[in-house]
């Protein structure tokens, strides 16, 4: 049978191999509405049987030879990219993303297998000074069970960069994709695994909703969970998982700022927004949902960024078109209401503002003000709201307003001018003359505040820091003598 084969996966999860469950649900194109194909709908009992086969699993995985686990990491890269038309043509169709983006998020899903590889082998304790005669030292050991929620945005990369690392520090993983993008955010993630030689029972992939998504945190023998997605379905999960006394890692929303001072080439500057705002349909954790603009080039920028969303084309990714759709009508009334609301206020429509089925049109808004829905809150569309500033200091003020601290970048003519500003801002990433959206797998990630807990996915010492427990071990030659 041919990799992938829809007919040996159609209807089907992942638990232990190819099974069925007791329903299923269709996966369709955002673009066309087209059914693509059907996945099952993991229950709780599904998740149970995932996290049973894990268990008995993970022991023997872990004992493996760390350089046995970077080779079978190895080889999930290599089929990844012997096979990268297939996710491409997935993510095109399940997830809406141009081709240029699901080739980008392709490169992403690799460079994090093969950043795991190197994961699995690297240094993993250190000694520790002793007031004893005796050896003590400090190891770091798998967790178990790792839980992975990954959402639809970007479906492959945002599930492998938890899975991968994972997997090399000898866990084993139970991954709930998001249900509107379960193949390209699971199944095909399932069969590259499975061609690269991860044991049965070591890597499960359960499509399903909310009801899946509960046991897997709720499962007792779960005691990691690591979750992208919003800030409300993460607050969830955080007080869930403080309850039941297990660390939960949650990369969040974002409601990012750009900023751009009077020395720059606001071409180019509004270049970097348009790229920032409308990339993949605003759809991105990272998107640049705020362009703080100094008032000496404002009306300049806005004009530019303007003309370049007139001209963006919007329609079926798989024709070709770099803008595809929103991912169902829930998220294009969520946007409009934005920025339908956002005018009424006083804010004015400077390009689209409009939208055919799902397809919505690159937006900026001109005239925002700190109150407005478009500033204080994540719109997750095509929308560029822009505000205007006349002080370093009122910038940062306004950077620092919103509850969000995931990826701010600055724009200017003095870069280590604008390095300097980054003490006074409160975020995870901060880029110097780019944009807000990047990744990259060596490369510590994660927010502040309604954004996340803080950078726990990227780099290896991070990926460590997540995906291990720490054990405090002494050694010594004879049994120690007590008074007792």
């Amino acid at each position: 049978m041919a990799f992938f084969d829809q007919a040996g996966w159609d209807g089907r999860a992942y638990i232990g191999g190819w099974v069925t469950t007791g329903s299923t649900v269709d996966v369709v194109s955002p673009a066309t509405g087209e059914k693509l194909a059907t996945v099952a709908e993991g229950s709780a009992a599904d998740v149970d049987q995932a996290v049973t086969l894990a268990v008995a699993a993970q022991h023997d995985w872990a004992g493996r030879p760390a350089e046995e686990r970077a080779t079978i990491l190895r080889r999930a890269a290599a089929a990844l990219e012997a096979h990268q038309d297939v996710l491409v043509d997935w993510l095109v169709k399940e997830a809406g993303s141009g081709q240029g983006k699901a080739a980008f998020e392709l490169g992403l899903v690799a460079a994090e297998l093969h950043l795991a590889s190197g994961t699995a082998t690297m240094p993993y304790g250190q000694l520790l000074a002793s007031g004893h005669p005796r050896l003590s030292l400090a190891r770091r050991r798998p967790v178990g069970v790792v839980g992975v929620i990954a959402p639809f945005n970007f479906p492959g990369i945002l599930a492998m960069r938890s899975v991968a690392p994972a997997l090399a520090l000898g866990n084993a993983v139970v991954l709930k994709p998001d249900p509107r993008t379960s193949v390209a955010g699971g199944l095909f993630l399932a069969a590259v695994l499975e061609e690269a030689g991860v044991p049965a029972g070591v890597f499960s992939v359960v499509p399903g909703g909310v009801a899946a998504g509960t046991a897997l945190v709720e499962h007792p023998r779960v005691p990691v969970i690591s979750f992208t997605g919003s800030t409300a379905a993460g607050r969830k999960i955080g007080e869930t998982a403080g309850r039941l006394l297990k660390r939960a890692h949650l990369e969040l929303g974002g409601n990012n700022a750009l900023v751009v001072l009077p020395d720059v080439d606001v071409t180019a500057a509004a270049s970097a927004g348009a790229w920032g705002s409308f990339l993949h349909q605003g759809q991105i954790c990272m998107t640049t949902g705020r362009h703080l603009v100094h008032e000496d080039i404002y009306d300049e920028y806005v004009g530019i960024l303007a003309k370049k969303a007139a001209a963006i084309p919007v329609g079926d990714p798989a024709t070709g078109a770099p803008l595809g759709p929103l991912i169902d009508a829930g998220q294009r009334d969520k946007v409009h209401s934005i920025v339908t609301d956002s005018v009424a206020a006083g804010a004015t429509l400077a390009a689209g503002g409009t939208f055919d089925d799902l397809f919505y049109r690159p937006t900026v808004l001109s005239g925002v003000r700190p109150e407005h829905r478009a500033f204080t809150e994540e719109i997750f569309g095509p929308v560029a709201p822009v505000l205007r500033f006349d002080s370093v200091d009122e910038a940062i003020d306004l950077v620092n307003a919103s509850e969000y601290g995931l990826s701010v970048a600055v724009l200017s003519g003095d870069a280590f001018g604008a390095f300097e500003l980054g003490d006074r801002i409160n975020t995870g990433v901060l880029h110097i003359n780019d944009q807000t959206v990047d990744d990259e797998a060596p490369a510590p990630f994660g927010g502040t505040g309604a954004s996340g807990t803080g950078a726990r996915f990227g780099g290896h010492e991070a990926n460590i820091e997540a995906f291990t427990e720490t054990q405090w071990v002494t050694v010594q030659s004879q049994i120690q003598r007590y008074p007792f």
